[in-house]
């Protein structure tokens, strides 16, 4: 007899979980299909090799769940995630990746993630992730970590954003990104300079004018120019 705790939506509505795969290694996604086809209650709806192609077909497919690869050419599945929360809030998004950098974690969960997980640990954890991963409880792969405490993904619950807008309340990375900004540099420039990914900048970016609360890269440099910071 069936376990009625295995998974707890299922007893309660026939309605299966449908589940969208968007990765442009085509190899990866076949495993993953073949992971996810031993679950009975999750139907496959959709697979896409690339953000524009998922893009596309989404507004025409019922969704429940979407496992975004986040680093594919093109639109990165951050941007991917956004763009789809925007039209359909309602999806549960968790990110796949090669790697468990923090920084791409946080970008993830900011985006509007309910998890996290390596391509090396898509297993049967993510499958219960598929199931029971929200926004308010993400679930993280093995060797996934939660953003830091100052992250606003960890701050969501229960904490505000730092009272004082000071420049001493950011991170050694957010004050070289904005040191750049003060300087003049674009977001190329920042990227080659620092050695960041693309969507990272938008990221730390996202970050620093919330710490100093402005709501413009215009402001973010008159503040600093203001406040003083390292633009030497």
């Amino acid at each position: 007899m069936d376990n009625p705790q295995s998974h707890p939506l299922t007893k309660e509505s026939a309605i299966r979980l449908r589940v969208a795969l968007i990765d442009d290694h085509q190899p990866f996604r076949q495993r993953l299909r073949e992971l996810l086809e031993t679950d009975r209650d999750i139907e496959i709806v959709a697979e896409a090799g690339s953000s524009e192609e998922f893009l596309e077909i989404a507004p025409m497919t019922d969704i429940d769940v979407a496992c975004m690869d986040i680093s594919m050419p093109g639109i990165s599945g951050i941007e991917a995630t956004q763009r789809l929360l925007a039209f359909k809030p309602g999806v549960r998004v968790i990110g796949l990746s090669a790697y468990a950098d923090p920084l791409y974690v946080e970008a993830m969960l900011n985006a509007g993630a309910v998890g996290y997980f390596t391509k090396v640990d898509a297993d049967e954890t993510l499958l219960r992730a598929i199931h029971t991963a929200t926004r308010e409880r993400p679930c993280l792969g093995a060797g996934v970590s939660f953003p830091a405490a100052s992250s606003p993904v960890a701050q969501t619950v229960s904490q505000e954003p730092p009272p004082d807008g000071d420049i001493a309340s950011l991170g050694a990375k957010e004050r070289e990104v904005l040191r750049l900004l003060v300087k003049g540099f674009t977001s190329l420039q920042i990227e080659q300079s620092l050695s960041l990914a693309p969507a990272m900048i938008d990221v730390y970016c996202r970050n620093i004018m919330r710490k100093l609360r402005v709501s413009s890269i215009a402001e973010l440099s008159a503040h600093a120019l203001r406040h003083g910071s390292d633009s030497r």
